[in-house]
């Protein structure tokens, strides 16, 4: 493992030679902006692209499979579609709540992404919760995941969404099923966003589940996808629903089932009031794998968030930013 310090711009990379001409901090604008990761001359700016007016919501639709079936909202742009995001809420929830908390759907669907919220019913779970606890929850072609990755990729394929451009992000019990989606349909979706969320596997049961949480869950994670699943995490330090060590976990579970050589690049800095840790680690081919993102004072909401939805925070780095250019730097990975 390489790591580099992008405040002070200084590396160890023994397959470097000593007679390179290329500079370090030369070296490093040049590999971020060629993945996405620093468009516009600063780490995590998103990068620009165009635009289209974006379509009102529709009302609630459902979804039925042979899994089972669920309602959901769908936020189409108004000109061709080039994405598919599926945005999973966390407990108590609604669609519309975490929409307008996350505020990301304008942004998402005038660059061309359809967004897609579905919602958990009472009569699943007492609490809307995604039952990410669940062991029948945790399998292909079974439960809640075969249900949301059957729906997400109907929606790509019926508005011929090129493959590679389907991701999924959530917060809470949602960011932990967005990462078991990862795990389970990694045919399906290309890359997977997590806020406050919980490793794969870490629980089966509500009683581990709790332990889980407060970081002391005794059960390993686990990873089942033979491919390599880029993932993005946001997690505060003051969080104590969902305990930061969770947000460490789900990086290590990625970055072990990555092979050959990783390089680390870490950036230190202040957005919103807010002081943050970036941590963005690379494979040996300079794709990006995972990005860490530790908000210092940031409890359980999503970071810069918009205050008239549930668990947000308005100050901090934008999360739903980031996650949005770290999907397209992946998608153009894709291409």
């Amino acid at each position: 493992m390489m790591n580099l310090n992008a405040d002070a711009m200084r590396w160890a990379m023994d397959r470097v030679r000593p007679t390179a001409k290329l500079d370090a901090q030369t070296l490093v604008e040049q590999t971020l902006r060629q993945h996405g990761l620093m468009p516009d001359g600063r780490f995590g700016s998103p990068a620009g692209t165009k635009t289209y007016p974006s379509a009102p919501a529709t009302s609630r639709k459902r979804y039925t499979c042979a899994a089972g079936s669920r309602e959901y909202v769908l936020h189409m742009p108004e000109g061709p579609a080039n994405g598919v995001l599926m945005m999973l809420h966390g407990c108590t929830q609604t669609p519309d709540d975490f929409a307008t908390g996350t505020d990301i759907v304008k942004t998402a669907t005038q660059t061309g992404m359809i967004v897609v919220l579905p919602a958990q019913s009472r009569g699943d779970n007492a609490q809307s919760c995604w039952n990410w606890f669940s062991g029948t929850d945790q399998k292909r072609e079974r439960g809640e995941p075969a249900i949301l990755a059957s729906l997400a990729g109907e929606i790509a394929t019926k508005n011929n969404v090129p493959k590679g451009r389907t991701f999924v992000a959530g917060l809470s019990a949602g960011g932990a099923m967005a990462v078991i989606l990862g795990q389970t349909y990694g045919d399906v979706f290309t890359a997977v966003g997590v806020h406050s969320g919980l490793p794969y596997g870490c629980a089966r049961g509500v009683n581990e589940a709790f332990a889980a949480m407060g970081g002391n869950g005794s059960r390993p994670s686990q990873t089942k996808t033979a491919t390599v699943i880029p993932t993005i995490v946001f997690h505060g330090t003051a969080d104590h629903t969902v305990a930061p060590a969770n947000g460490s976990r789900i990086i290590n579970d990625v970055l072990d089932s990555a092979s050959g050589q990783q390089t680390q690049i870490v950036n230190n800095g202040t957005e919103g009031g807010k002081a943050f840790n970036q941590t963005i680690t690379l494979s040996d081919n300079g794709t990006p794998l995972t990005e860490h993102w530790e908000i210092s004072g940031l409890g359980h909401a999503w970071s810069g968030g918009n205050p008239n939805g549930s668990y947000t925070d308005a100050n901090g780095p934008d999360a739903s930013a980031e996650m949005l250019r770290f999907f397209k730097a992946i998608s153009q990975n894709e291409v």
